[in-house]
């Protein structure tokens, strides 16, 4: 039965060659298949990096990096899938990830509209931890800066690099607290 199926599919395709030519065909065929480019479909903007504090375990505390910012969609038409993923560096290492994170920005039931925008933040699953006071964790002798490396990607698209932003020395967002009522 699949012999006959594929049989049939085969005629199917050589009668429509012979409609439409093959160059007509070719472009019917790949017409709907462009792979997007990010870059021309989407905007990053309002990017900040900080630290937050991560639930204490005894009397040790954790920081780790964190970054905000916000996609705009630059289509024509609903983006149904954009994917982020970070790449947390520390200063001095930057040839090495020392921490990620990877969110789905949009759903297939839930897309980025044409001109509307979605918050994205994204927390590195590396950290620092102390038993001290979180005010001298910034201080201490082994604590190294960090740093975000942006990439996002739209339906099939390879990753693209959008940004890089240096986690600033505070605990929290600023525009978190700005928009807070």
């Amino acid at each position: 039965d699949q012999v006959r199926s594929s049989g049939r599919w085969l005629l199917l395709k050589v009668r429509l060659l012979r409609r439409l030519g093959a160059a007509s065909l070719l472009t019917l065929l790949l017409g709907g298949c462009r792979t997007p480019d990010p870059q021309k479909e989407l905007r990053l903007s309002d990017l900040e990096a900080y630290w937050a504090i991560d639930s204490m375990v005894g009397t040790t505390q954790y920081i780790s990096p964190v970054v905000r910012f916000r996609v705009k969609s630059l289509a024509a038409e609903p983006l149904r899938s954009v994917e982020a993923t970070v790449a947390f560096k520390r200063k001095g290492e930057e040839n090495i990830t020392w921490g990620t994170d990877w969110q789905r920005v949009t759903t297939p039931t839930k897309p980025l509209q044409p001109g509307q925008d979605a918050l994205v933040v994204m927390k590195s699953d590396a950290r620092y931890y102390s038993q001290g006071p979180l005010e001298v964790m910034f201080n201490h002798a082994q604590f190294k800066d960090a740093k975000a490396v942006i990439f996002l990607k739209v339906g099939a698209s390879d990753w693209s690099r959008f940004a890089e932003v240096e986690a600033e020395r505070r605990i929290g967002s600023r525009r978190a607290l700005v928009q807070a009522p």
